[in-house]
């Protein structure tokens, strides 16, 4: 299996505080991987270089095999490497499906000029997504009225209208009713399987991670501290000293 994302001796500082030390992975292609590690540990910071949101100091990032660490966030976008944030991002004041439509790479303009410009096929896309996610019947409702977790699927879903061919969730769990956190899980793994998407996932939750991940790797002050299976990491001592503030 060939490997989509990667990350060779990665160095990232702000200011003299060290994110990111010598970071290297990699994410194998139609994989779901996860990134784990205490707060604090450099995880978003490594996604944001990966994504383009900041320049790395140091290493080489790649991406299908090509170097991506010097590209621009669009640049990075239209090869089909995306992210999801904690905090959602979405249009409060639009409903489900302008999200959907605006949310496409190529229709960054004001919403009322980019809505002339939709084709049937991307209603049809939008309102496919939005019955994956669950929300063909909140579809119509402004989104800033969803609930946190029905933002969160929202967010999911306006990611996969990009069609990425990978796609790195930020604590895709965090701040949802834990009731809704199977079927997003469910969600994740049939974006993985149905769509063939590789998902890279930061994620807090143990359970959840554990349950959707074949390879999970665990960052500890700015550096990588464990990598394998949901097993070795669960039992490995130098992960659970990091989560239970051994040193």
């Amino acid at each position: 299996m060939s490997s989509i994302i990667d990350v060779s001796s990665v160095a990232k500082s702000f200011g003299g505080v060290i994110a990111n030390k010598d970071i290297s992975l990699t994410v194998k292609a139609g994989t779901i991987t996860g990134l784990i590690g205490p707060n604090g540990s450099g995880k978003t910071t490594l996604f944001n270089s990966i994504v383009g949101y900041h320049p790395i100091d140091s290493g080489s990032i790649k991406f299908e095999g090509n170097e991506i660490s010097k590209l621009q966030v669009q640049q990075i976008a239209r090869r089909g490497l995306l992210r999801t944030f904690q905090q959602t991002r979405i249009y409060g004041a639009m409903d489900g499906v302008q999200n959907m439509l605006i949310s496409l790479p190529h229709r960054k303009m004001s919403i009322f000029d980019a809505l002339k410009t939709f084709t049937r096929e991307d209603y049809e896309r939008a309102d496919h997504l939005l019955e994956f996610v669950g929300l063909y019947e909140k579809r119509m409702l402004k989104s800033g009225d969803l609930s946190f977790g029905q933002q969160k699927l929202l967010e999911f879903a306006m990611a996969l209208m990009n069609e990425p061919t990978c796609l790195l969730l930020d604590e895709p769990t965090a701040g949802i009713n834990p009731t809704l956190i199977n079927g997003l899980i469910d969600r994740l793994k049939r974006a993985n399987s149905e769509f063939g998407i590789t998902l890279f996932v930061i994620e807090h939750n143990m359970r959840v991670i554990m349950n959707m991940a074949e390879k999970i790797y665990c960052l500890a002050h700015g550096e990588m501290l464990a990598e394998g299976t949901p097993d070795e990491i669960q039992n490995d001592q130098r992960v659970i000293d990091a989560y239970l503030g051994a040193h």
